[in-house]
Formats: C-alpha cells, structure tokens, sequence
C-alpha cells in the first residue's frame, strides 16, 4: 500500500528530469520525463517507504543519514536539486502534504516560542559542538554566515571579507563609535569593526563555546580595551549603542518575538543610531521550518518572509532606511563550505562517526538547493530612529571603503556558474 501511495506522490511531484526507485519488495519505478538529471534511489528499509509517505521532509532526511536510503554514486546534491527544482515549478501535492504544512504553520509559533532559557538549549544544541567541526569548513575568521561574492571566482576569505566590509560600511561607522554584535559568534565581525574602523564594541552570544573563543582572540589580538564579548540574551541588554549589527542571528528570533526584537533594538539604539540586520530569509510568503532541519541541526529556527519582518519592525517605530536582497550569494557560500568539508571528512568522521558526516553533509547539501533552486535569500534591512541618520542616496555602500581587503588583480567576469564546485 505505502509503495502504491509513494509512487502516486512521486508521479505528481518528478515532472522534469528522471528519478529511478528501486523498492525493498524489488519493485523499481521511473519517475518524470526521461530526461536530464536522471537520479536513482534504492530504498533498503522497508518501514522508510511508509515513514516518506506521512513525513517526507523528515523521514528523507532521515532514511538518507541512517542508511535506509542510498542514492547511486551518493548523489546527493542530484537527488535534492531534483525534488526541490520540481517542487518550486509547481508540483501538485497530495491533500493530505497540504494539510501537513498548514497545520505546521499554524503550530509554528509554539514551535518557536524562544524563551531566553529555550533559546540557550536550542544555541547550544549547534554552536557548542566541537570547535574542531567548525574549522573545518569555515573561513580563518570563522564567518558563520553568508558571504559577499563580488566576482564569482572570489575566495571564501576574500567573499567574507567583503561581507563585513560591505556591512560596516552600511553602519557609517566612525572611530570611537559604541557598537552592539548581537549574536556575535566567534567575535569576527566585532573584531574586525574595532581593529580596521576603530569602533568600541560590545559582543553577546548564548553559546558558551563562543564565547570563550571570542573572548580568547580578542586577547590574542591586543583588542580586550576595545572589544568585550559577554554571555548574554539580547532581551537582558540595557544602554545605548551608536550602532547596531545582527548577523546570523534573527533566525533564532522565533516568529513570536519579532516585536519584542526590534522594539529592543530601538530602545538600545541612540537616537541618531544605525542598526544592520543580516538574515537569512524567504523570497514567499510565510511558511514553516522543515521538520528535519528543527529536529537535528536549528531548533527553535526559522527564515522569515520579508513582511513577517516588516510587520513587526513597523510597530517598533523605526525607520527602515534601506532593503539589500542577496540571492545566489549563499548557495555559493555553502558550496565552498561543502567542499572543505569534503576535503576533510575523515577527520569530521574521527570526531564524530559517519552518521554524524551524512547528517552534515545533508544539512549543507539540502541548504545549498533551497538558495540555489528554492527559494530562499538573504535580506540585509538597515534601520534608524531618524528618517536622516543615513544619506539620502546610496552611494555611500561601496565595497572599496575598505580596498585593502580586496584583490584588484581579479577578473570582473560577471558569471554566477557556482564556480565553488
């Protein structure tokens, strides 16, 4: 019966390209047009078909990672660009899918209700794993976050280095300005604003390994007068602040705390302040968090849609000064990180196990396609207590305010050919 119902779904789902499905009772259906990309999948687990069935997000994930489901040449990135690329043409799902998601969207605000004791679990559920993990993948600066791809054949440093640069110079940043990281992760973008412009500032995280790193470099650099990093909600937080960055971090918000967010931002930002949020978001309308991404990699996370945040920042009573959208910019992101990870994987495989390194690899595989196919982005909303606390015009956000980070003896060829892998 599972079969007979999986192969309906997958009918209606695979239009373009072809999936092979080699079934645990020997069965093996074809599934779209015949033509490229073909994909083949052998389930091995005979509970997976039914589990696929009732929770696909979740149990495709799952049955990847387990070993219940195995894909010819481990094509991964194949399968998902596949499923994710028909599913954004518009694919019919079956009634009961729609009844899924919506009940997942109505449920989402108990899901994401991030109390500050629940958003310090669902921190260090991530972000307190081994250090070594992180090396990794991640640039020397331990950029946890989009980069800014100026030229398609740019290096991760040299793309998250222009991600800060573009960012600082959003903020209008002068010497001796105060200014508040929230979420600072690894203490890059705090000590990078302090150390090139001068800045004073201060850093909060919930993550205990974070922490400890941060405050660990900025010791090492010489910077411990200039920059302070603390262990703290953002909703503790009492003062002013010349400025405000977020990066990587209002996805943690939760859906239900949106308003308590930005009203805290306008109540820590000086009245001629600017403040940069950086987050990942939604190019549609407001939806849920798949099951398997809360489950095993972001609990208590969530990309908004671009009016969730607006909604919330309109009743906090600032004023938005400019809107950035970066499309192709992360799904590159994640394939350099992919491809270092990779580079790695025995040593990811000695820290953790194998399951451990499938379970990685899906996470940055399946995040790289929603960029890449679905349809997600980052928005970067620049924000102020007063109409005029920026330039009127936007020549003022230029990459080459800090030209010392960037190489220009690199091609400007204009092509997105996702040049990482």
């Amino acid at each position: 019966m599972w079969t007979k119902i999986l192969n309906k779904m997958l009918s209606q789902l695979i239009r373009h390209g072809t999936l092979m499905v080699y079934f645990p009772d020997g069965q093996t259906q074809r599934h779209g047009d015949g033509t490229a990309p073909s994909v083949s999948v052998r389930v091995t687990d005979p509970q997976l078909v039914g589990r696929i069935v009732r929770n696909p997000d979740l149990a495709l994930g799952e049955g990847y990672v387990d070993g219940g489901l195995t894909i010819d040449q481990d094509d991964l990135r194949g399968l998902l660009e596949l499923v994710i690329a028909n599913t954004k043409s518009g694919a019919t799902m079956v009634w009961w899918r729609r009844m899924q998601d919506a009940f997942r969207v109505m449920a989402r605000r108990a899901a994401q209700f991030n109390t500050a004791k629940r958003s310090a679990e669902n921190v260090e559920h991530h972000y307190d794993l081994s250090g070594a993990l992180y090396d990794m993948f991640l640039d020397a600066d331990r950029q946890y976050s989009c980069a800014y791809f100026i030229h398609p054949h740019d290096t991760l440093e040299q793309a998250q280095q222009q991600k800060k640069a573009h960012i600082a110079a959003k903020l209008c940043l002068k010497p001796g300005m105060t200014v508040l990281d929230i979420g600072s992760g690894w203490g890059g973008m705090a000590l990078t604003l302090a150390k090139d412009y001068g800045a004073k500032v201060l850093g909060v995280t919930l993550s205990q390994e974070q922490y400890k790193r941060s405050v660990a470099r900025a010791d090492e650099a010489g910077l411990s007068d200039r920059v302070t990093f603390e262990l703290k909600d953002y909703r503790d937080l009492n003062g002013k602040f010349d400025r405000i960055v977020s990066v990587g971090m209002f996805e943690h918000v939760g859906v239900p705390h949106y308003r308590k967010y930005f009203t805290q931002v306008k109540n820590l930002l000086a009245p001629d302040g600017i403040a940069l949020i950086h987050t990942i978001g939604r190019a549609a309308p407001p939806s849920s968090t798949s099951p398997w991404i809360t489950k095993y990699i972001f609990p208590g996370g969530y990309v908004p849609a671009l009016s969730e945040m607006s909604a919330a920042m309109e009743k906090s009573g600032l004023w938005p000064t400019d809107v950035e959208v970066w499309r192709l910019h992360y799904a590159t992101t994640l394939a350099h990180w992919l491809q270092r990870f990779d580079a790695n994987i025995d040593k990811a495989r000695a820290l953790y196990d194998d399951r451990f390194c499938r379970m990685w690899r899906y996470y940055l595989i399946a995040s790289e396609m929603t960029f890449l196919r679905g349809r997600q982005c980052v928005f970067q909303m620049q924000l102020a207590n007063r109409q005029d606390a920026v330039p009127l015009t936007r020549d003022y956000i230029t990459e080459t305010s800090r030209p010392d980070l960037l190489n220009p003896g690199r091609s400007g060829k204009n092509s997105w050919d996702h040049a990482a892998q």
